[in-house]
């Protein structure tokens, strides 16, 4: 019969990413944590981990046990704990994957008003471009844009987006203002770099989807990149509107085409298992699904 506890003990491993931390945090020796993950893996048959002296890696059958039991092992804990102080209270840390430039539009005071409110929830932010890892970086929620999800993953769409026309006053000044999407192949286009040298954008418009190559003096892979790229004068760019909004009403950036953009972006958090879903998390989604819609980032979906 399959020891339990050795199974908690394996799965505090690997979110611990070694024997050392999670025997730490344990507070054991880190040869016993290694030897009844050993017991364990005598016990199934099979190879759970890879060890070295740099980092532990699950094997096929170690990820898919602990895609089996994990989710398991952290509703009991977290059952014991309620029961235990007798809060129903959101409490513990929360790491949250977003972009790189995600607190240039999403407000900072906004994280300040959530730890007040729940004083026993730690926030860790990880800010990347690259889609986070959720398994192999810890990572308790993230937020996605875009059609293309991981099949894995549970989503929970919070709103929708749209992408937007945008440039700034100068720009416009000296170049003018297009007034269809054939008018674009006149003007500077601010794109992510592409093999063949020029992008194609699909805007939605009165008349429905228009498919137009466009090209510039500026690329870059960076949202943030284009943004700055926009507002220094160099050409237009297609971007979230809610990276947009604040500089539009600063007056830093114009939307220009108004009628034309991408409509119906969906916005998702995401997270690994939709069964006993921690309330940090379910109270971060709440509290940040509303304050962007209340600022306009978001229309509901």
């Amino acid at each position: 019969m399959v020891d339990l506890n050795h199974v908690a003990l394996f799965v505090q491993v690997v979110r611990a990413g070694s024997f050392a931390e999670a025997a730490r945090r344990l507070g054991l020796p880190a040869n016993t944590a290694s030897r009844r993950v050993q017991q364990l893996e005598k016990q199934l048959g099979a190879r759970l981990m890879q060890r070295s002296t740099r980092k532990l890696t699950l094997t096929d059958a170690g990820n898919s046990f602990y895609a089996l039991c994990a989710e398991q092992v952290e509703a009991l804990a977290q059952s014991a704990q309620e029961l235990a102080d007798g809060s129903q209270l959101p409490s513990g840390k929360l790491r949250v994957a977003a972009p790189a430039d995600f607190f240039n539009w999403f407000a900072i005071d906004w994280m300040a008003e959530f730890l007040a409110a729940f004083p026993r929830v730690r926030l860790e932010f990880v800010l990347s471009d690259a889609r986070a890892d959720l398994l192999g970086e810890s990572i308790d929620i993230a937020f996605r844009a875009g059609k293309v999800l991981e099949p894995h993953l549970v989503a929970r769409q919070i709103g929708k987006g749209r992408n937007t026309l945008v440039a700034s006053p100068a720009y416009i000044a000296a170049r003018g203002a297009p007034e269809s999407p054939a008018a674009l192949a006149d003007h500077d286009c601010i794109t992510v770099p592409q093999p063949s040298g020029r992008a194609t954008w699909r805007l939605d418009g009165p008349d429905g989807e228009v498919e137009l190559a466009v090209g510039g003096r500026f690329s870059a892979n960076s949202a943030h990149a284009l943004l700055g790229a926009a507002i220094a004068g160099l050409g237009i760019a297609l971007l979230p509107a809610m990276m947009t909004a604040s500089h539009i009403q600063a007056g830093r950036l114009q939307q220009v085409m108004v009628d034309h953009g991408i409509d119906g972006i969906g916005v998702y958090f995401v997270y690994l298992s939709r069964r006993q879903l921690p309330r940090a998390v379910s109270a971060f989604i709440d509290f940040a699904m509303a304050r962007m819609r209340e600022r306009g980032l978001l229309q509901a979906a």
